[in-house]
């Protein structure tokens, strides 16, 4: 034990010195390491890859990736990473054009403790494209969607470090909203709503409020067209810096601005009307956004979404412990909602291990390493259910596997041994101390 102790004070050792040489080896010759892989790369380069520990977190970052739960905006959980073992997380979450998602990390310890963040839009289930990352020296970002699909966000801590985590994943526009607050605007008409008798579709949305309210910059960028034309009337086209569409502001009263005129977020463009094909309808400002491919739904880009993630009601006692099931309606799910697909029924006195609570849920694993989300409601500690006698010699497993797990020690006929939770044929036993698994009695 004493040279176990050793040998992982000298691996975080050494990783504490190599930190300071980040983005060194093979991959930074080509690209700047995101945090996580520097990380990797410093397990390597001092021969930690080769190791078990070393090996087996390494295999872990593309393992949770491959099997991320699913969870919605806004979300926040509160988890536990263990020191002993090699853990990471990740959750899916759906994601539209124009939104950008917030994510924030605090955790108990503050120092000592560092967690890596990686944001990965999935392109294919076997094919993800890192996105945002970042460490717990800095961890809160946020990133902008540019394309509507699926995103899955990992944390992972470094070796041999123990702690508390609180995730929060929030969405928001990326662009200020277009009309000033001044004339109390509200969205009226949206995207693909019908026009001239249902023989085109709406491409845009149309925001109303007071005539001469001011239209403003919904981002810092440059005004590249003050026109007038049949359908918009006096219209105004901006381009925001560094970004790959156009803005439309149409049915103005007036224009404000001049052609390649700079301009910052919430300068006047000009003001709200009812000009062009819009003269009986009360004034508005028909918003849009044009790509070299066409329009797009502009209402992501600035909807505000005040929605806050549900508070962690679930005790936070049960983090990194066993729990067994207490109730016919033990379910796991695929999402922490009872509208969610159940995975699986548990019965009465099944275990499981918590890793996370959200809402009223944990975040927990099967012995089988099935992982998914329970009810808080209906689990408690996986204490003694009953003591019983092992009637003839049977090896105590460290896993519900027979063939496969390793014994941990062989329990004598007439031992007795107290029973924790059941898994199909197999039991969760503790005696004297030491905690496995026996097939049946």
């Amino acid at each position: 034990m004493l040279q176990q102790c050793k040998t992982l004070l000298f691996v975080i050792y050494c990783l504490t010195l190599s930190a300071c040489s980040k983005n060194k080896g093979p991959l930074a010759l080509f690209k700047k390491l995101s945090p996580h892989d520097a990380y990797a790369q410093r397990l390597k380069d001092n021969g930690f890859g080769q190791t078990a520990m070393g090996s087996a977190w390494l295999q872990e970052a593309e393992r949770t990736t491959s099997n991320p739960l699913n969870v919605k905006i806004p979300y926040k959980e509160t988890g536990y990473f263990a020191d002993e073992k090699v853990g990471s997380t990740a959750l899916r979450f759906d994601a539209r054009r124009g939104q950008k998602i917030r994510v924030s990390l605090t955790k108990k310890p503050a120092i000592n403790f560092d967690i890596y963040i990686d944001l990965f839009r999935e392109e294919s289930s076997a094919n993800l494209k890192l996105l945002s990352s970042a460490d717990t020296s800095g961890a809160s970002f946020e990133t902008e969607i540019k394309q509507t699909g699926k995103y899955i966000l990992r944390l992972q801590p470094e070796l041999l470090r123990a702690g508390e985590y609180t995730l929060t994943i929030t969405a928001g526009p990326s662009l200020s909203f277009p009309v000033s607050a001044s004339g109390k605007p509200h969205i009226g008409s949206f995207w693909g709503d019908g026009r001239d008798e249902g023989s085109r579709k709406h491409e845009g949305i149309d925001i109303f409020a007071p005539k001469r309210t001011p239209a403003i910059a919904a981002a810092n960028g440059t005004v590249t067209g003050v026109t007038t034309n049949n359908l918009g009337g006096n219209v105004v086209f901006m381009r925001p810096q560094n970004e790959d569409y156009t803005l439309y502001y149409a049915h103005l009263d007036v224009q404000t601005v001049q052609p390649g005129q700079n301009v910052i977020t919430g300068d006047t463009l000009g003001l709200v009307g009812n000009t062009g094909n819009a003269r009986t309808t009360p004034s508005h400002l028909h918003f849009g956004i044009y790509t070299g491919s066409g329009a797009i739904d502009p209402l992501a880009f600035v909807q505000v979404d005040n929605r806050q993630p549900a508070s962690v009601m679930a005790p936070l006692k049960y983090l990194n412990t066993t729990v067994r099931t207490t109730s016919k309606s033990s379910r796991l799910y695929n999402l922490p909602s009872e509208k969610g697909f159940a995975v699986q029924t548990l019965a009465i006195n099944t275990p499981l291990v918590v890793s996370a609570a959200t809402d009223g849920w944990y975040k927990a694993t099967l012995p089988d390493g099935q992982t998914g989300f329970v009810n808080s409601k209906y689990v408690t500690e996986a204490g003694n259910i009953r003591n019983i006698v092992v009637k003839s010699p049977k090896p105590l497993f460290n896993a519900p596997d027979s063939i496969n797990a390793p014994s941990k020690k062989t329990l004598e006929a007439g031992q007795r041994v107290s029973l924790l939770g059941i898994y199909g044929k197999y039991m969760l036993v503790d005696n004297d101390g030491v905690t496995g698994w026996i097939e049946g009695l």
